[in-house]
């Protein structure tokens, strides 16, 4: 017994004196300010309501760089566009993969893809593919007449359904037009076919449903333990995500089958020449593609291409219909730079409507899928300073792309109230990544 109270009297000094000591050392490290937080949880109990509009709140009283802590994980919060340039260009290759989470481990199939892998040879040799080989100049303007004609078709069915007075619903038109786009290029399937392989409506709920487990708080992520898992399992958190992973991989699996029948890649789209790398690779070739890798990239550009490109769309019609006088601006440019009876507008013409082009870049830096985004995870042996305060360790970094884009230029009601003509550069938040 006394031998027994004697272990149990040393591992708790020793315990209270690493934790005396960490936050003597940490104290004399310049941190960035942080809100008061909870023993174990951190700051995890104010997640209740916006998360966008907490951050913004807090920014605004502890500065545009402050540390947050989620459970076990210390967050970097970036909310100016000056500490974001520091941390994401200045030091790029100090935060250059990002963090691995449960769910997108799942949908990359264990990081597999471009967008989840982290920062390594794996990722350079899969960007060096994707660039040169699936998305080359060449390659991007192979598929310019399916944007050319998928533009035209939902243009002709909106002018149809003006004539005859009905409503449109732009949430469903733009979602339409981006997942027929991403469809026929990536995959070679074409909604307009009656053998296509899933519902429309289908995909539109499998993509909205990858987004929102892909935001799923699960405890493993923020409480890396056995805690963490059994919290998960108690509220049944996998079940969601699971049945989720495996309806896409159904559908990639399937896209990938038709592929490999003998006439499944007549059209030069993304799965076909990732399936003639495969059936082209040698014994002797260093890096090799699987399956596996090409589900990953399949899940890179379903998911992205189509729900951002439809909600950024959204955006810019709500602030135009928001902002009529804009609208009108905008018509007129476009009628007297191309003439009135254009009955198509090509991709060439965009570059000539210079009114347009302001628009999209305001819609850009005003209107975001994500406010919120978890950009990077710094590297697990350095630490740099961000407008003077030290980012230590394993610090999982974020920006507020609301804040961020708003601290540099005005306003969009000064803009519009100004005719957009205030020329701005556009600057786009960096991939952080060479």
């Amino acid at each position: 017994m006394d031998v027994l109270l004697y272990f149990l009297l040393v591992s708790l000094l020793a315990l209270v004196s690493s934790i005396f000591l960490t936050n003597i050392k940490t104290s004399k490290l310049k941190l960035p300010p942080s809100p008061s937080s909870l023993p174990i949880i951190g700051n995890l109990h104010h997640f209740a309501g916006c998360p966008s509009r907490y951050f913004h709140s807090l920014s605004i009283k502890h500065g545009p760089v402050m540390l947050l802590r989620l459970g076990f994980l210390r967050v970097v919060v970036i909310s100016s566009s000056e500490a974001a340039e520091e941390v994401l260009k200045t030091h790029d290759m100090e935060c250059c993969s990002r963090p691995n989470t449960l769910v997108s481990g799942k949908l990359s199939y264990g990081f597999k893809d471009v967008n989840f892998a982290p920062y390594g040879e794996y990722w350079r040799e899969m960007r060096k593919l994707v660039v040169i080989e699936l998305f080359s100049l060449k390659k991007v303007q192979s598929f310019r007449y399916i944007r050319e004609e998928e533009s035209y078709l939902m243009v002709k069915k909106v002018s149809e359904s003006a004539l005859k007075r009905s409503p449109v619903d732009l949430n469903k038109t733009f979602f339409s037009l981006t997942a027929s786009i991403i469809c026929r290029v990536a995959l070679g399937l074409n909604f307009h076919e009656s053998s296509f392989v899933i519902d429309q409506e289908r995909i539109e709920e499998l993509v909205t449903e990858a987004g929102e487990v892909l935001g799923t708080f699960t405890f493993s992520d923020y409480f890396p333990s056995r805690l963490g898992s059994f919290v998960e399992w108690l509220f049944q958190q996998h079940k969601k995500i699971n049945k989720v992973v495996e309806e896409l991989d159904a559908f990639y699996q399937h896209v990938i089958d038709e592929h490999l029948k003998p006439e499944g890649r007549k059209n030069p789209d993304i799965v076909s020449l990732m399936l003639d790398m495969i059936d082209k690779q040698g014994s002797e070739d260093y890096f090799k593609l699987d399956m596996d890798n090409v589900k990953a990239i399949i899940m890179d550009v379903f998911l992205a291409g189509i729900d951002t490109g439809a909600t950024t769309m959204i955006w810019a019609m709500t602030e135009l219909v928001r902002n009529p006088n804009v609208m009108k601006k905008a018509q007129e440019n476009i009628r007297a730079t191309l003439g009135h009876k254009r009955e198509r507008i090509t991709e060439e013409d965009l570059g000539k409507v210079d009114y347009m082009t302001f628009i999209i870049k305001e819609t850009f830096r005003f209107t975001h899928r994500f406010h919120f985004c978890s950009q990077g995870k710094q590297c697990p042996t350095s630490r740099f300073k961000a407008m003077t305060f030290l980012l230590k360790r394993r610090s999982k970094l974020m920006y507020g792309q609301s804040d961020v884009t708003r601290s540099v230029g005005p306003t969009l009601k000064i803009l519009f109230l100004n005719g957009l003509r205030i020329k701005l550069p556009l600057q786009l938040v960096p991939f952080q990544r060479h």
